[in-house]
């Protein structure tokens, strides 16, 4: 076990030494002149295995998800999302802010997915008074839940139907390709969600366990239009490289391994099964939500001051967000369900 049981996010995880070795050894040029070999073997990888024609390296995936929408959307359309995907809720309004493009967010089912007859019904007709419906955005996984394949099919083939452009907040689709392909190659699960989309957003330092990046894939127009975004947007890096050479390294090496990740998280859910005041929720992939009931709501603040003490960090009050990762291990899980076990039994 290590000293410190960090649950708050995968995005805390550390590169391995392979990693670290790869970022060293990696070939630099400079990626706003396009000549970085590194980066441009990256983006060449990441395309080809997702099956579109380019992608772009950028910083955040939150910069990624901004040069995707302004991409689709020119000022007064909007985008047609969930009420609580990332690209709506936790990331500034950036398409708002800098793009003039409105969201028109929707609720949620139970499942996580949106309903078909919401989308069709927030599209808006072609008239002076209204924005112009251009984009649906979607997320897989959302808060650690798989979206099903059949409703993703569904989704975007109503969008077709309907004339807008679709795209996906893959920040953790390696770990829905993982947990839906069941065994079978993940690599080919995750360009079969990818394939029902104009454009996919990937996240390299959550679950894939590199220090920074993500990748908008698209077509080559899509990408050429992102690139003059991003460069806008304060995203053009450098001798990237580096960073590039982590990401490449943890899409050969870390992607199946992302198995480990969810088994964990229901060896914690079993572990803190049977809780007085706890309610815990079968989690889908890497993600462990658990609500504090009753009296045990008084006492949220306390409990994760008590972890925090005994070495092991989560984030959430009333609702526990715990997640695990690559610097995650068996031990750790157990320390975390013995200390939790133990300020309930206080």
């Amino acid at each position: 076990m290590t000293t410190l049981v960090d649950l708050r996010s995968d995005t805390v995880t550390r590169p391995t030494p392979a990693m670290r070795a790869a970022m060293a050894a990696a070939p630099l040029g400079d990626d706003v002149f396009g000549d970085d070999p590194s980066v441009n073997a990256l983006q060449q990888k990441i395309a080809a295995l997702l099956g579109f024609e380019a992608a772009l390296f950028v910083p955040t995936g939150t910069q990624s998800n901004l040069c995707a929408v302004l991409a689709h959307c020119q000022r007064g359309d909007e985008y047609i999302v969930g009420q609580m995907q990332h690209c709506y809720r936790w990331e500034g309004g950036g398409a708002a802010v800098f793009g003039s493009v409105q969201p028109q967010p929707i609720a949620h089912q139970s499942d996580g997915t949106l309903a078909l007859a919401d989308i069709e019904a927030s599209v808006k007709p072609d008239d002076p008074h209204y924005a112009r419906s251009r984009l649906l955005a979607l997320e897989n996984t959302l808060g650690g839940k798989l979206i099903p394949m059949a409703y993703i099919e569904e989704a975007t083939a109503l969008a077709r139907r309907l004339g807008l452009s679709t795209h996906l907040d893959g920040a953790r689709l390696f770990n829905a390709a993982v947990a839906q392909a069941a065994g079978a190659d993940p690599y080919a699960q995750a360009r079969r969600i990818a394939q029902c989309f104009d454009s996919v957003s990937v996240c390299f330092s959550k679950g894939l366990g590199a220090p920074v990046g993500s990748a908008l894939c698209g077509s080559r127009e899509l990408i050429a239009r992102a690139r003059r975004i991003r460069k806008m947007a304060g995203g053009g890096m450098r001798q990237a490289g580096m960073l590039a050479a982590a990401a490449s390294h943890a899409l050969d090496h870390h992607v199946e391994r992302l198995a480990e990740d969810h088994a964990l998280a229901r060896r914690l859910a079993e572990g803190l099964a049977g809780i007085d005041g706890l309610q815990v929720e079968p989690p889908q992939t890497n993600m462990l939500f658990v609500d504090l009931v009753g009296a045990a709501r008084e006492r949220s603040a306390a409990l994760l001051e008590y972890l925090a003490g005994q070495g092991v960090l989560a984030i959430g009050l009333y609702r526990l967000r715990l997640v695990t990762h690559l610097d995650v291990d068996a031990s750790g899980v157990d320390h975390a369900v013995a200390v939790i076990r133990q300020f309930f039994a206080r």
